[in-house]
């Protein structure tokens, strides 16, 4: 009797469920996964001066003072970040509050030209031998951290939409 009832349920309903679970399934094994790669900050993290290409100290504690930071693990070599790179310069240029770790992608002068050559303009740090990729335990190219208020807030790893980045740091505002 109950397999009458499905069977003769609308096809567009089916395949609506299965969609919803597909869509849920998706998002559990995501976050599942986010959590299990999410990087570990050490303690003092936040209130460490970081360098910047162009020679300006900051840490991640000023800089997420009442405003959201996106902090964007890239390296020049990895495939995923070309696809993500562009996004988070839009970002940038949007207005957003953004800084970058270049990973194990050269000297500041290579960094420098590459940047360049790309028409990346965000603020960076070079982890020319992935110090602090080991120390934050960073394993995945391309990783995202938001902060606020100097406290981790959400981490992701792999492919973002800027959609995506842009909800993740409006969730952080509130």
């Amino acid at each position: 009797m109950a397999e009458d009832a499905i069977a003769k349920a609308p096809r567009w309903r089916r395949w609506g469920k299965e969609a919803l679970w597909l869509l849920l399934m998706a998002l559990v094994v995501s976050t599942l996964l986010d959590l299990w790669r999410g990087p570990t900050l050490p303690a003092g993290a936040m209130e460490a001066p970081f360098t910047l290409q162009d020679g300006t100290h900051t840490s991640l504690a000023a800089l997420s003072q009442g405003k959201p930071l996106l902090v964007y693990y890239w390296a020049s070599w990895c495939g995923v970040c070309r696809f993500t790179t562009g996004a988070v310069e839009q970002l940038w240029q949007e207005g957003e509050n953004v800084l970058t770790v270049a990973l194990r992608s050269g000297s500041d002068a290579q960094l420098q030209q590459g940047m360049s050559k790309k028409g990346l303009s965000f603020p960076t740090h070079n982890d020319e031998q992935g110090n602090l990729a080991a120390q934050w335990q960073v394993g995945v190219t391309p990783t995202f951290l938001i902060i606020k208020d100097g406290k981790l807030v959400s981490s992701t790893t792999g492919w973002s939409s800027r959609w995506g980045l842009k909800l993740r740091l409006l969730w952080a505002r509130w």
